[in-house]
């Protein structure tokens, strides 16, 4: 059996990108009766579903590749507030008695935010700042300033819209924070807004139909 592996995961919610690859690794290293080495190509927060790509043994060398390809993700967005984190896990603050905007409002907000944009991922994050992670610091009571950067939103499909919550299809280049982009478009709404479900559903050919869940990974 080769461990020289591209294993297509579709990550549940309430466990990080990285108890992901431990339970992959540690299933592997028990099959070979020796360490597996074992990364993924792209984090998703722990409230997050959807496809990762975990590559093992030589194939680890091609994670750069992987991490900068197009992604596709479906998200619910909740208007009226805001969260801290930007998801669930935060502190939520309401913004109650603000106008509800009607469809044609939402529609021509979202394809405002079709093509290049800038964005500023926000600080709960695992980018590096001063050789931290963000969430590191955000966590010790710190902001992190974490540089604005341009990503390219290649396609923003409204999938339903009921106050206060909107569910979008989004095709973005790598390196895009859906987070940061619900938090853009509330802004924009003067509504407020923040993600309360997350799932990635493609990266680059890769497609969550092609996955096996977690659990069911780890049982074969």
């Amino acid at each position: 059996m080769s461990y020289d592996q591209i294993i297509l995961i579709d990550k549940p919610a309430g466990i990080t990108s990285f108890g992901v690859v431990a339970r992959v690794r540690r299933k592997l290293s028990e099959q070979a009766r020796k360490r597996i080495k074992v990364g993924h190509t792209g984090t998703l927060d722990p409230f997050a579903t959807g496809l990762m790509v975990i590559l093992t043994g030589k194939k680890t060398k091609d994670a750069l590749v992987y991490s900068k390809s197009d992604k596709v993700y479906e998200a619910t967005i909740k208007l009226g507030a805001t969260s801290t984190t930007g998801d669930p896990e935060g502190i939520i603050s309401s913004n109650s008695g603000r106008l509800v905007p009607d469809k044609s409002q939402i529609e021509q907000t979202l394809n405002s935010f079709v093509g290049e944009i800038t964005q500023i991922p926000p600080i709960y994050s695992a980018i590096k700042v001063d050789g931290e992670r963000a969430y590191k610091l955000a966590r010790k009571g710190r902001t992190p300033k974490i540089p604005e950067r341009k990503v390219t939103i290649y396609s923003l499909e409204l999938l339903s819209y009921s106050y206060p919550e909107l569910k979008i299809r989004t095709h973005v280049s790598s390196g895009t924070y859906i987070r940061s982009l619900a938090e853009d478009i509330g802004r924009k709404l003067g509504t407020g807004a923040y993600t309360t479900e997350l799932r990635r559903t493609k990266i680059g050919k890769y497609d969550i139909k092609d996955a096996l869940p977690l659990a069911e990974y780890i049982n074969i």
